[in-house]
């Protein structure tokens, strides 16, 4: 089933549902989803969730949304694979996904890591702050997506920048032996995704502090880069409405916390 959310659609599917089930006798109970992380609050507006934050602007505002993203429902790392046949669904084929770097549609099923197959790529780095795979960074959600195994390989651990040459497979990609520059199509989402990291992960729950720099080959410290250039890539690509159903989907099926900065763009400028 799609994942997109329309409130006339939602309302006539309501009223449909209504007069089914005062009409039609009790029927068996549909087979639970494969994931079920632990119920989370009611959907509320970006405006209440993000309350906290108004009106402050760099470190003070930057520690505000620590405060407020960091309540979140934790996932395994094999419940991911489940999560992002939500997450990055095909909104014209429900049985695929969308990967990150080619934009190919794929069956969720093909998950892997034989050559073909996608996988879950880390978007910051899990060698960035030495994480790995672990609940926490290594599971969240706000930067996991699905990616063909072989880009995934050659992207390796490389910090983000403009330039290369172009990955085979991969049209709009280009990477060079420290760095990696994505498709103009999703520049912004990667930009969005390493800040949020450097938001939510500030040296609390046993991890390390993650933070932008504006250097490349950060190899095992836990910077990522280029901000700069990220920075660039945000206002460029600014979220479209794929990103934000993502948004909505991890906030309100399985994390119940949010990237702030799909919601309120401007929030990056008046932080770095």
């Amino acid at each position: 089933m799609s994942r997109s959310r329309g409130s006339a659609a939602g309302g006539i599917a309501l009223a449909a549902a209504t007069l089914l089930a005062v009409a039609a006798p009790a029927s068996v109970s549909a087979a639970p989803a494969p994931v079920s992380p632990a119920a989370g609050p009611a959907s509320v507006s970006a405006d209440a969730y993000y309350a906290p934050a108004e009106g402050k602007t760099g470190a003070a505002l930057k520690a505000a949304l620590n405060d407020i993203i960091s309540k979140q429902t934790r996932l395994s790392y094999s419940q991911v694979w489940d999560a992002l046949g939500d997450t990055d669904e095909d909104p014209s084929n429900p049985d695929n996904v969308i990967l990150l770097y080619t934009g190919r549609s794929q069956a969720k099923s093909e998950h892997g890591g034989d050559l073909g197959d996608w996988n879950r790529e880390h978007v910051w780095a899990k060698s960035h702050g030495d994480f790995g795979t672990s609940t926490g960074p290594g599971t969240d959600l706000h930067h996991l997506r699905p990616t063909d195994v072989r880009v995934n390989s050659i992207r390796g651990n490389k910090d983000f920048d403009n330039g290369g040459s172009a990955v085979s497979g991969a049209p709009g990609n280009y990477t060079d032996g420290d760095s990696f520059e994505p498709r103009d199509a999703v520049k912004g989402d990667v930009a969005r995704m390493i800040l949020y990291m450097a938001v939510r992960y500030e040296g609390e729950d046993g991890f390390a502090d993650l933070e932008p720099n504006d250097r490349v080959g950060n190899g095992s410290a836990p910077y990522h880069g280029r901000l700069g250039v990220l920075k660039q890539w945000h206002r460029e690509d600014p979220p479209d409405s794929f990103e934000r159903n993502r948004n909505e989907v991890i906030h309100d099926e399985y994390q119940h916390n949010r990237n702030p900065f799909i919601d309120r763009p401007e929030w990056v400028e008046a932080i770095w």
